[in-house]
C-alpha cells in the first residue's frame, strides 16, 4: 500500500466521521466525484493549482469563491486543507477509500457492470437486485458500455469479477481445450 494510499485513508476516515455526524455521507461522496471530476478532467483548474508561482493562499481565495456555493463546508474545508498541504494528487484515493468506508457503514456496494450495450434502467434494477442479494448489500450500478463482451455481462463488485459473458466463456472454453490437448 503507498504512502499516498495511507494518507488519503486517515483524510477519508476523518471526512467520514464529520459527514455522519452531519447527516450528510451521501452529498459528501457526490460533492468529493464532483471535485475529482473537475481536478483530473479541468487543465486549467489544474494548472492553477499547481502553479508554483501562485501563493497558496491566493489559490485558496479562488477556491473558496469558487466552491463555496456549490460545496459543503465538510468537503470545502477538506479540499482547502489538502491544497494549503499540497496534497491535491490523493483525491482520487480519498474518494475511493471515503466510498469503500461509506458502503461497509451503510451496507451499499458499488457494481461496474461491462455489457455490449447500454442497459436499461430496469435491466439495471435487476442486475442490482440480483447482485444484492449475492453480496448482502445493497447495490449500486455503473453502467460501461464494451463491446468485447459480446453478449451477457461482467460485473465487478469490489475486488470480484462476475464474468458472464459470452466472450468470458469462449476464453475458459479455449482454455479447458488447451488443458485437455496438454495432456
Amino acid at each position: 500500500m503507498s504512502r499516498d494510499t495511507v494518507v488519503a485513508g486517515r483524510y477519508a476516515k476523518a471526512l467520514y466521521s464529520a459527514a455522519v455526524e452531519k447527516g450528510i455521507t451521501l452529498q459528501v461522496e457526490e460533492e468529493l466525484k464532483t471535485v475529482v471530476e473537475v481536478l483530473h478532467n479541468d487543465h486549467e483548474v489544474k494548472r492553477f493549482i499547481l502553479a508554483p508561482r501562485i501563493s497558496q493562499s491566493d489559490k485558496l481565495k479562488v477556491l473558496r469563491s469558487v466552491l463555496e456555493d456549490k460545496l459543503s463546508p465538510t468537503v470545502l474545508n477538506t479540499v482547502e486543507l489538502l491544497v494549503s498541504r499540497g496534497r491535491t494528487d490523493i483525491f482520487a484515493d480519498l474518494l475511493e477509500t471515503y466510498i469503500k468506508i461509506e458502503g461497509d457503514a451503510l451496507g451499499i456496494g458499488d457494481a461496474t457492470v461491462y455489457s455490449a450495450y447500454s442497459l436499461s434502467e430496469d435491466e439495471k434494477t435487476a442486475v442490482a437486485a440480483e447482485f444484492g442479494q449475492l453480496v448482502n448489500r445493497t447495490i449500486r450500478v455503473k453502467n460501461v458500455v464494451d463491446e468485447s463482451v459480446l453478449g451477457g455481462l461482467k460485473v465487478v463488485i469490489g475486488d470480484t469479477l462476475y464474468d458472464g459473458s459470452l466472450s468470458g466463456k469462449l476464453e475458459r472454453l479455449e482454455k479447458s481445450f488447451n488443458d485437455k490437448h496438454r495432456r
